[in-house]
């Protein structure tokens, strides 16, 4: 059994972000949700999403517990699974967008996930973030090259990335379809994908870390970290879609801190 986490996580596997920088990612616990939105152990659950049938009112106090612990509000995004990239200083409620970018202090980029990639970045210099939304059709649309895009056009430099809890490897099951629309975009893409055996023919596993490292590179985005945590397999700490059809949503986020 995996071992249990804190509702919020500051990953210590990303020595590429700046100081300044402040990210992380919720897990399914410690907040007020029930049923299918509760915590592995029954108790409450942090479920942030508002569109997949909880209760609102415990949805508003899961995100408040969130607001607490990083000492500020988040405006969420409406995902549609595309590459559209929004400003985090001009947002307003059901935005729709894949991607949020920010290069004021305190204006947080979140992206909600329970299965897809949540990717979050910053330059060197900790002076722009962003975060993104990447399921494999956002993946393949260009969600990540889209953001890393609108970053350099507020004037980052050198930008480094950090890969938070998706579906391995092991548990991503797609069609030849999915192989066909990476392949023709980078024939390389083919060693992210296994053939699977046992009579299930024109399936393969999918490996979205590994996807999403080809296209960081491929704009120039070389230093990723992140990348080991499956939310199919930890159902203690993880909502996953794939896994339980009804289910919540966690958080990914960074901010750049407040100038003292």
């Amino acid at each position: 059994m995996a071992q249990p986490l804190p509702p919020v996580v500051f990953p210590e596997d990303w020595d590429a972000k700046p100081a300044s920088v402040c990210a992380g990612f919720t897990t399914r616990s410690g907040g007020y949700s029930q049923g299918p939105f509760a915590a592995a152990n029954g108790r409450g659950g942090l479920n942030l999403g508002d569109h997949v049938g909880d209760d609102v009112s415990h949805v508003d106090q899961n995100r408040r517990e969130l607001f607490a612990a990083i000492h500020h509000d988040v405006i969420f995004l409406s995902q549609v699974h595309g590459i559209l990239v929004a400003d985090a200083s001009r947002l307003i409620g059901n935005t729709q967008a894949d991607a949020v970018i920010s290069d004021q202090p305190g204006k947080v980029c979140a992206v909600l996930t329970a299965d897809c990639l949540p990717v979050l970045f910053s330059d060197a210099d900790g002076k722009v973030v962003g975060a993104a939304h990447a399921g494999w059709r956002g993946l393949a649309g260009g969600v990540l090259e889209a953001t890393a895009e609108a970053m350099r056009a507020k004037g980052a430099g050198e930008i480094v990335a950090w890969l938070g809890p998706a579906i391995g490897p092991d548990r991503f099951e797609v069609g030849q379809e999915v192989v066909q629309i990476f392949t023709d975009i980078d024939n390389a893409a083919l060693n992210c994908f296994v053939k699977m055996q046992n009579g299930k023919e024109g399936k393969y596993l999918a490996d979205i870390f590994g996807l999403a490292k080809r296209r960081l590179a491929a704009c120039g985005v070389r230093q990723v970290s992140g990348g080991g945590l499956c939310t199919v397999s930890d159902a203690q700490n993880f909502y996953s879609y794939r896994r339980d059809h009804q289910t919540g949503r966690m958080a990914s986020f960074i901010f750049r801190r407040p100038e003292l």
